[in-house]
């Protein structure tokens, strides 16, 4: 019997050419790609922030306020200002030492050049510079002006003010000594590129939070948060520090011992800092810091404390002979605990980019003992606080027992599979695929009704839900496991509660919520989630927990119906729809349509934003356009106060010719004020007034939202409009309309360009009937089927976890016993309701 040939003695025909194919794609050295920094860190942004989603936005932020945040824990810097510009750019600013802006003899460049166009250029890879730092390795603030569609950057040291710009992480120019002032520190300004993050528009809450974390974590720094778009704004200051954090996050609960319990000191060059207090809460409140730098997922230092805790209150209880028939475990003495735990470690070694957790082996046995040795002392020299904590342990031991027996009642009920011990109430469904299947905790006997008739019964289970739920926030783990509702929902899903959980026994994929969008629905709505935050937490980390989104509107053309989620959808398509065969005559002859007036609306969508940002300065289109250049059209950037006179500049080429004119004429100093720095800065140049040379006063501001409007006019002087266009002329009555807007047999006149988008708007929403929906309520079976069951258009929203101590704070105010925070809250948000149900 002949040997069988092998395909590489004998090639079959189709083997032949597949090696001919790839022999024309050799792998060769010309086929190799070296990408530059700059090039590398927007191609690939995500190795560098996260994700280019809100939580990569914000880091952007972040990362130069860690520069700042740097110099402050140097000892360099008391004050920061950070600002949300009108036209969504950023500014920050600090009172430090300011960035070196001379000559590097490595890179030959500025140093300030060399820190915002290389990587791994920086102060934070020894010790000479800073001692302990966050931020991104070194890496920060360089991502930051890459990821940018433009950056400013100015300087003020040795006396004098430098700045450089940059398009999309290049240079437009070298660094330039500007003017000269009394002040050190700081200046960047950015704005996010949208060529990288689709959404570019900031949050003024997840900014305002890690803002005041950061001034609870570094006691005495005065930070300035601005938002120019509302108007909104704060400034954090904290003497106490975190001893004020704990007391900020138990705001909302009634301590068990009156004073917050304080540690501070230095071991081996790590830095311990802990504050802690017991509530009468049954959850555990604790946050972590390594470095500045929210380590959400603990790592050695947490382990080091937790360790620390639990061997000295089992200590301190057996030598008072406070145990009995039950020994509190570490989880016993850590419910009620609000803590913070902020470490400052010379080289921090983290897993991941994202440094959520810390790596270094030696930090958990030096936290361990420097905490476990102030206990020891502090439990000795304050017995009544001991006692207190000690007998809120035993009282959580009592619950643990009472809950496991509760649970051992729920495992002990059969085959949740085979539908044995299910809820009467829930309409199951036939598959038996547990990814595939579904079940919609529904509001009430009657929405149950209608999801009933509505639901695809394959794979669509219904729990139908009445009244609210108890409070899990507030109740002990026993009794809630004891609430009607809440074993119903249990014995449903079938996974479990609490530390027991078992996903791999889950009846369902996804578990929707489904309530009405009245005042009711939303408190059942926050009543289910507190509970499964509470008690199964481990459906939310996976993913498995989801809200119904029932759409907006519901749109009726003639005998079509369609459903809209949002009212910014809403509008796109009323343009969209507007847009249809529309026409418009600017009246020189032309016709603009189709791709190009999509176009002409997207321009002037983008500068009405933009001017709205600019009016809220008080400063009029109209009367701004009258001071634009005449040879290129852009309007002022730069607004200038030079004693008692002022002036408008379009560049900044422009305003530095002007300064150095001036100061060669009259021989004077001029002296670049600040926007920030206040009383300090102007009794500081009072004192130096008297010196022999004469000074002038300077204050440049700069008009961040004019760039963009600047950019988009651009794109209309290219498609044969100036800004005049965007104002209407006085005109008599007998003329006719300075532009056209057809379509159709509809003809409609308008006078400017601003107009266009609201009449493109209200001729798409002719022979459409809108109806805006309130809730499920409003809704048959039918409609609910097509808008909320059917997974072909329904919306669902993912509950997830991305800032679990920002969620803990949120249930704790909302769900807590004291009502004057959940009053306060209120109070303070009462102006963001859009749409008020009463």
């Amino acid at each position: 019997m002949p040997e069988p040939t092998t395909a590489s003695e004998s090639p079959s025909g189709e083997e032949t050419n597949i090696r001919a194919i790839q022999g024309q794609k050799e792998y060769t050295a010309d086929k190799l790609e070296h990408l530059s920094d700059q090039e590398h860190v927007r191609k690939r942004p995500s190795m560098y922030i996260g994700d280019t989603g809100p939580r990569g936005l914000h880091h952007l932020v972040f990362e130069v306020v860690d520069n700042s945040i740097d110099e402050a824990m140097a000892g360099y810097a008391t004050q920061i200002w950070v600002t949300i510009n009108g036209d969504g750019s950023v500014t920050v600013e600090d009172n430090g030492r300011g960035i070196p802006v001379e000559v590097h003899p490595v890179i030959g460049v500025s140093t300030l050049e060399g820190v915002m166009t290389l990587l791994k250029f920086g102060g934070k890879f020894s010790k000479g510079a800073y001692y302990t730092s966050g931020g991104l390795h070194g890496v920060g603030v360089t991502v930051v002006n890459f990821l940018s569609e433009w950056c400013v950057v100015e300087v003020y040291r040795g006396g004098a003010v430098y700045r450089q710009e940059y398009e999309r992480g290049k240079p437009t120019g070298p660094v330039r000594r500007i003017g000269t002032t009394h002040r050190t520190g700081t200046k960047t300004t950015f704005k996010p590129d949208p060529l990288i993050f689709p959404n570019t528009e900031f949050n003024y809450n997840i900014i305002y939070r890690r803002l005041q974390e950061l001034a609870f974590l570094n006691k005495g720094v005065k930070i300035h948060f601005k938002d120019l778009r509302t108007n909104e704004g704060e400034t954090f200051c904290y003497q106490r520090g975190i001893i004020e954090f704990v007391e900020y996050l138990n705001r909302a609960s009634e301590p068990i011992h009156p004073e917050v319990i304080y540690m501070s000191t230095e071991v081996e060059g790590v830095t311990i800092e802990l504050a802690m207090q017991y509530s009468s809460e049954y959850t555990e409140n604790f946050h972590s810091y390594v470095n500045n730098i929210c380590t959400t997922e603990g790592g050695t230092h947490v382990s080091g404390f937790r360790t620390a805790l639990t061997r000295t209150f089992n200590q301190y209880g057996r030598q008072e002979g406070l145990f009995k028939d039950l020994i509190p475990t570490g989880d016993d003495f850590r419910e009620g605990l609000t803590g913070v735990l902020a470490v400052r470690v010379p080289n921090p070694q983290f897993e991941g980019q994202t440094k959520t957790k810390l790596g270094n082996s030696e930090v958990e046995g030096i936290v361990s003992s420097a905490v476990g040795d102030f206990l020891s002392r502090y439990l000795e020299e304050n017995p009544k606080t001991a006692r207190a904590i000690i007998q809120k342990a035993l009282l959580a031991a009592e619950a643990r027992e009472s809950a496991r027996k509760a649970r051992q009642l729920v495992r002990e009920r059969k085959g949740a599979l085979s539908g044995a011990g299910l809820p009467g109430k829930l309409r199951d469904c036939t598959s038996r695929e547990v990814d595939k299947c579904e079940l919609y905790l529904v509001e009430g006997d009657s929405a149950g009704g209608s999801a009933e008739g509505g639901r695809i019964r394959e794979f669509q289970a219904i729990l139908p839900l009445r009244g609210k739920i108890i409070n899990a926030y507030k109740a002990r783990e026993d009794k809630v496991l004891a609430n009607e509702e809440i074993r119903s929902i249990i014995s449903a899903i079938g996974v479990g509660v609490g530390d027991e959980i078992d996903l791999s026994k889950r009846r369902y994929g996804k578990i929707i919520i489904m309530t009405d969008a009245d005042v009711d629905g939303s408190h059942i709505r926050t009543l289910l989630l507190t509970f499964f935050y509470r008690q199964m937490y481990d459906l939310i980390k996976a993913g498995m927990v989801y809200i119904a989104q029932p759409p907006l509107y519901r749109v009726r053309r003639k005998k079509d119906v369609y459903y809209v989620q949002t009212e910014e959808e809403m509008k796109n398509q009323l343009l969209e729809a507007g847009l249809a065969d529309a026409v418009f005559e600017p009246g020189d002859g032309r016709t603009i349509a189709g791709e190009e007036l999509q176009r002409l609306c997207r321009t002037l969508a983008a500068i009405e934003a933009a001017v709205i940002a600019l009016e809220r300065r008080g400063i009029s289109l109209r009367e701004h356009a009258a001071r634009r250049d005449p040879a290129t059209g852009r309007l002022p950037v730069y607004h200038v106060f030079l004693d008692q006179n002022e002036y408008w500049f379009t560049t900044r080429q422009e305003l530095d010719e002007f300064l150095e004119k001036e100061e060669a004429e009259t021989g004077e100093t001029l002296v670049v004020e600040g926007d920030h720095n206040g009383e300090a800065e102007t009794q500081e140049a009072s004192e130096k007034e008297t010196a022999s040379q004469p000074q002038r006063r300077l204050h440049i501001i700069e008009l961040h939202e004019v760039r963009t409007i600047n950019a988009h006019l651009q794109t209309l002087r290219e498609m044969g409009f100036d800004i005049d266009a965007l104002f209407p002329i006085e005109r008599t009555g007998e003329e006719k309309p300075r532009y056209i807007l057809r379509r159709g047999e509809s003809v409609q006149g308008l006078e400017d360009l601003r107009g266009l988008l609201t009449a493109l708007r209200s001729a798409g929403e002719r022979g459409l009937q809108i109806t805006r929906f309130k809730g499920l309520g409003e809704m048959n079976a039918e409609e609910l089927r097509e808008t909320t069951l059917d997974p072909a258009h329904r919306t669902l929203i993912q509950v997830t976890m991305d800032d679990a101590g920002a969620a803990d704070e949120m249930f704790r105010v909302l769900m807590g016993e004291k009502v004057l925070p959940r009053r306060e809250f209120i109070e303070k948000h009462a102006l963001e309701v859009q749409h008020l149900d009463v």
